[in-house]
């Protein structure tokens, strides 16, 4: 049997739970801490691989072994590793308070409608989207990705021509937990400009980053992140727009199938207009980014935002060159058309982790859009779009009235072409 042991945010170990213990487990705080049998080995968690191979060589010696881990060890700890290897109904698990509860215990906040994300030994960019698109997030930290690098992420960096730093969906604060449970325990409210410049050290349990004007939230059924949209591809309707100047939902409803908008994701709407796919991809949780050129073009994807209350980053500038001081996306949506739309297309296409979802309503731009796709790594497809909605007629009789046709073009990079890409 293995004994995992959840400590370190403040519950002591109990009493009995190392007596009679052949092998103990654990970081090298909690074996200082832990009063351990005269007689039994102890293994300083570093590399997983070895330490579970001493378990191993303790179970088929029937010896007890115990695991001493942080907080709750099911929740991103040990126990997932530890059922792995040996199978759940090896283990009895004592859980402490997790570092992500006891954060949000300190400063007076319900946690039920957090998301959790962890950098812990995984890429940051994925927190850092989700510390983007969601006003309630508890980062789990680890080496190269603790509140320095958190906090300069979250920062707009340089600024393309016509944007400043409040571009940015604002608002965020990053409360530091420190030591959780122990003398040297801290809390602290920092901006991402004050994470950033300084060093935090080796004790950070968890990071929290907050819109605290969104911070309590309602009352919730389902933990988590909030569930889906019931609709996406919204009608034109829902959103403020100059001269029917939009991307229709016909047409949306398509790009959000190819662009796959998660939780996690970058995406850009470049040549935004409204903002609608911008909008949508928000809601669907990606972090989303809007570029448009003209001022009021950026105002109106602003007060779109606004309305259906999610955050999304506006970029004034024409790209291509407006997109140089943006993260890399995962996908990319590219509106409008005129003659940079080729240049336009190849710069989107070798940043793109994923994938390309170009709009024309010019035929004759598609052979170089393809061709800027294809030239990038891309596999290229694509659909012609004609569409008629049904239009009241007086003696209360329907017709049909065609839209305007539009070309969909969409690339999805191959794995092979994907190493070219900035990780």
């Amino acid at each position: 049997m293995i004994t995992v042991v959840g400590t370190g945010t403040g519950a002591p170990l109990p009493a009995d739970v190392l007596a009679g213990a052949a092998l103990v487990v654990g970081g090298r705080r909690h074996l200082d801490a832990a009063g351990l049998p005269a007689d039994a080995e102890r293994v300083v968690l570093g590399p997983l691989a070895p330490a579970l191979d001493v378990v191993e060589r303790h179970l088929e010696k029937a010896g007890r072994v115990v695991v001493l881990a942080s907080g709750d060890p099911g929740f991103f700890g040990i126990v997932r590793v530890l059922a792995e290897r040996f199978g759940p109904e090896l283990l009895d698990v004592r859980p402490g308070v997790s570092s992500v509860a006891a954060a949000f215990a300190r400063i007076g906040l319900p946690w039920d409608d957090a998301v959790v994300v962890s950098a812990h030994g995984r890429e940051l960019r994925t927190a850092v989207n989700v510390c983007r698109a969601r006003p309630k997030v508890a980062v789990l930290t680890g080496p190269g990705a603790g509140p320095a690098e958190l906090g300069a992420a979250l920062l707009p960096g340089p600024c393309p021509p016509g944007t400043s730093p409040a571009d940015a969906p604002g608002g965020r604060v990053l409360v530091v937990a420190r030591a959780l449970g122990s003398g040297q325990e801290r809390v602290e409210r920092v901006t991402p400009a004050e994470a950033a410049a300084r060093d935090w050290g080796p004790d950070v349990s968890v990071v929290l980053c907050l819109d605290e004007t969104r911070a309590l939230g309602g009352v919730r059924t389902v933990a988590g992140p909030p569930a889906g949209p019931a609709g996406w591809a919204l009608d034109e309707g829902r959103f403020a727009h100059r001269d029917s100047m939009i991307t229709k939902f016909e047409v949306r409803a398509l790009a959000l199938a190819r662009l796959g908008p998660r939780l996690g994701d970058l995406v850009w709407d470049v040549g935004a207009g409204s903002g609608s796919v911008a909008v949508e991809c928000a809601r669907l949780g990606a972090a989303a980014v809007a570029v448009e050129k003209s001022p009021d073009g950026v105002a109106r994807i602003r007060a779109n935002a606004g309305a259906h209350g999610v955050d999304v980053r506006v970029v004034q500038g024409s790209a291509p060159s407006v997109l140089a001081g943006l993260d890399d996306p995962d996908a990319v949506f590219v509106g409008g058309g005129g003659r940079e739309l080729p240049a336009v297309v190849d710069a989107c296409a070798r940043r793109a982790r994923r994938t390309v979802v170009v709009a024309m309503a010019a035929l004759d731009r598609v052979p170089a859009a393809r061709a800027a796709l294809t030239g990038a790594g891309f596999t290229c497809d694509g659909v012609l779009l004609q569409s008629s909605r049904l239009a009241p007629l007086p003696g209360d009789v329907t017709r049909l009235a065609a839209t305007n046709p539009v070309f969909l073009l969409w690339g999805e990079r191959t794995p092979a072409s994907s190493e070219g890409v900035a990780q």
